[in-house]
């Protein structure tokens, strides 16, 4: 893409964003303007990859193709009010804040704007994200397939209508933190079981990831998955049934549901 993209708010998912768009070449360092308010970040962005700082959000955004917004939610009010009258409608916004809809953002904007919400993970950081792409109402084919390109190349990209966006939010957005939960309770169930703490940090981390890259390369389902390793009257037999029996999965998926309707809670 030889065009300006122009990332506003430039936070950990901005940097993982940036990361993907440039270690695979799809934009140029030189095309890509950040402003964060926060002037060390810029620093370090350019240090790392060089981009280039720009002075305020509008300057940013200014020549820029395509405009991300990276702030946190309740910081999107503020930003609209800012620049919202500044992005011309051959300018396609991009959103990543949780619970904020195309509909909110679209009437701070000159009527026409394309704006496309993405809802991404933290994934995105190790090239590996779950990323659902919705399309506001000004929003056309082309618009969404370059959301899409430009967030393919940092994982899988999903298209979602945006009423679903919130159940989106509660898997993948939130899906990471609930492994990496797994992962930290299963370090602390070997130190208990008398496990050197650095033994079994290793030895969790690299279950996890093991596990992962399984679901992914075989193609199996997680239940065929489970199964093959689970045989009858053995160990994991054993811990299964104990978790079946504390109501396990019903739990989980509880608290699942629960992030999806925290995300209808903060949605304007």
């Amino acid at each position: 893409m030889n065009k300006k993209i122009a990332f506003l708010g430039a936070g950990n998912m901005a940097e993982a964003i940036m990361a993907g768009l440039v270690k695979s070449g799809l934009v140029r360092p030189g095309g890509i303007s950040a402003f964060d308010v926060k002037s060390e970040r810029l620093r370090y962005l350019k240090r790392k990859f060089g981009v280039n700082p720009a002075q305020n959000n509008s300057s940013a955004l200014k020549g820029a193709a395509v405009v991300l917004l990276c702030v946190k939610p309740q910081m999107m009010e503020e930003l609209l009010c800012e620049i919202g009258l500044h992005i011309r409608p051959g300018q396609l916004v991009i959103s990543i804040a949780a619970g904020i809809t195309t509909k909110y953002i679209e009437r701070f904007l000159i009527k026409g704007v394309p704006v496309v919400r993405v809802m991404p993970n933290t994934a995105l950081l190790a090239g590996a994200g779950a990323t659902a792409v919705s399309a506001g109402k000004y929003a056309k084919e082309r618009h969404v397939s370059q959301a899409v390109k430009l967030f393919s190349v940092s994982g899988i990209t999903e298209r979602v209508p945006e009423k679903k966006i919130n159940a989106v939010t509660a898997l993948s957005g939130s899906g990471p933190a609930y492994i990496f939960y797994m992962a930290e309770m299963l370090k602390d169930a070997g130190v208990k079981m008398g496990l050197p703490a650095d033994v079994s940090e290793a030895l969790s981390r690299q279950t996890v990831y093991g596990a992962g890259k399984m679901l992914k390369e075989t193609g199996f389902p997680a239940s065929q998955l489970r199964k093959n390793v689970t045989s009858p009257g053995g160990t994991t037999e054993a811990a299964i049934k104990f978790l079946d029996k504390k109501g396990f999965a019903g739990i989980f998926k509880a608290a699942v549901k629960r992030a999806k309707e925290r995300a209808g809670e903060l949605s304007r």
